[in-house]
């Protein structure tokens, strides 16, 4: 609470200083703790769970948001509304809803845009499959329904889930984000247990070396 209330403005989000120590944060949101040089980006793990994943300097200067609304306002002035609410005039034409915007915290403008289309990096931010990571293979159409996206992750495994649940983070060879540990690829419970497993008697080998 002493930290946060601060009058030297110790934590930034997106860029802003805040003091609210109930400042809520959202997927994508970056933290800037600039006495310690410290940046951690928000983001789900594949248990639907907010994390602080650790980014360099360089990456916390932007996050991607997906366009949501695409409009002309009043004055004839075209802007995009996205998933965090904020309002972006005059965007490139090409930006469409549902692509994933690169927005630049110090010049407070679009310096990238990722395309919702096939062959994308995607992350899920909504579901049943929240914070798993793949590759979207293909978009069914149901008109006056949800449209409903295809998606495999790296070790093969399909899943599908609504379009308005998919965030695009990458291009399909680079993602434009640092991922957390574990690739967004959701374990069984078997799995977890032998993951744990490997720890422990890993862990257990290098003890009884030490005594030896």
């Amino acid at each position: 609470m002493k930290i946060v209330r601060d009058k030297d403005g110790n934590i930034k989000v997106d860029g802003k200083i805040r003091r609210d120590p109930r400042f809520p944060l959202g997927q994508m949101d970056v933290v800037t703790i600039e006495k310690t040089n410290e940046h951690f980006r928000i983001l789900y793990d594949i248990k639907g769970r907010f994390q602080p994943h650790r980014i360099d300097a360089k990456e916390a200067g932007f996050k991607l948001c997906k366009v949501t609304q695409k409009a002309i306002g009043k004055s004839k002035v075209p802007h995009i509304v996205t998933n965090d609410g904020r309002t972006i005039r005059f965007p490139h034409p090409d930006i469409q809803i549902n692509d994933s915007v690169k927005y630049d915290f110090k010049n407070k403008s679009i310096s990238g845009v990722l395309k919702f289309q096939v062959g994308a990096t995607v992350m899920l931010i909504g579901g049943n499959n929240v914070g798993r990571i793949g590759t979207l293979t293909s978009i069914e159409k149901h008109p006056g329904s949800f449209e409903i996206c295809h998606i495999k992750d790296s070790k093969g495994n399909s899943f599908a889930t609504r379009q308005g649940n998919v965030l695009v983070i990458g291009d399909g060879k680079t993602t434009s984000v640092s991922i957390p540990k574990g690739d967004g690829i959701r374990l069984t419970l078997i799995q977890e247990r032998d993951l744990k497993r490997g720890d422990e008697e890993s862990e257990d080998d290098g003890d009884a070396e030490s005594d030896n």
